[in-house]
């Protein structure tokens, strides 16, 4: 079988790591903000960060077209301000997959999070230590272990994002091509060898990237275990 032109995954790669960097910002904020304050409309906020895990990717595609199409108020304000075009581009493939990407985040940080011990924090507090040293030195580093996990889950939704990628970035050989999107397009162009290729390194990169943090997760139980 011959190997096909590589790009796909180049482009798979650097739109996986741009929206996981967007949803690690974003999904820990978020974490922290709603975990921190009470406030009316709070389990609506949060229904609407989790609702991409729930929604047809097509849905999200949707939605996003309708906000960052030409027509969209984001998308005319971008155009309009900027010169930026965000539909039928390779950024809107990073934003789809931010967008579906950012729950996964969200769910493991704030989860992380609620496993921090507070009376670690309240020491702190009483040293006058201030509220961002605080996270950085004592709740960020006790919550690593759900960080990471909602990274490693980010980086591999972002890889295997298709349907919301599809309806915004389009498919434009050499621009907006996926992995995902190579499957599908090959497939139905009848090249199953050049779809098999794709599915297989996909799969292993999937399987690569859930066994190490599985084995990362047990060594560090055991550390902390002796400790």
């Amino acid at each position: 079988m011959t190997v096909p032109d590589l790009s796909p995954l180049a482009l798979s790669l650097r739109v996986a790591l741009l929206s996981t960097v967007l949803a690690a910002v974003t999904g820990i904020a978020l974490a922290r903000f709603m975990g921190r304050r009470e406030f009316p409309g709070k389990s609506a906020a949060e229904a609407l960060i989790l609702l991409p895990l729930v929604l047809p990717p097509t849905v999200v595609g949707f939605g996003l077209i309708m906000l960052f199409g030409v027509n969209g108020p984001i998308g005319r304000l971008l155009e309009d301000w900027f010169g930026i075009r965000v539909v039928f581009t390779w950024a809107g493939a990073v934003i789809a997959s931010f967008v579906v990407s950012l729950p996964l985040m969200y769910q493991s940080v704030q989860a992380a999070f609620e496993k921090v011990d507070p009376r670690w924090e309240n020491v702190a507090r009483t040293m006058g230590v201030s509220e961002w040293r605080i996270f950085r030195k004592v709740t960020f580093p006790l919550a690593w272990p759900g960080i990471l996990a909602g990274l490693v889950l980010a980086l591999a939704r972002g890889l295997g994002e298709f349907g919301a990628t599809l309806m915004i970035a389009g498919f434009i050989p050499g621009e907006t091509v996926t992995v995902p999107l190579a499957i599908y397009f090959s497939y139905e162009a009848g090249r199953t060898g050049e779809a098999m290729f794709w599915v297989v390194l996909i799969t292993l990169l999937g399987l690569a990237a859930i066994t190490w943090l599985n084995g990362w997760r047990r060594k560090t139980s055991r550390r902390r275990g002796r400790e």
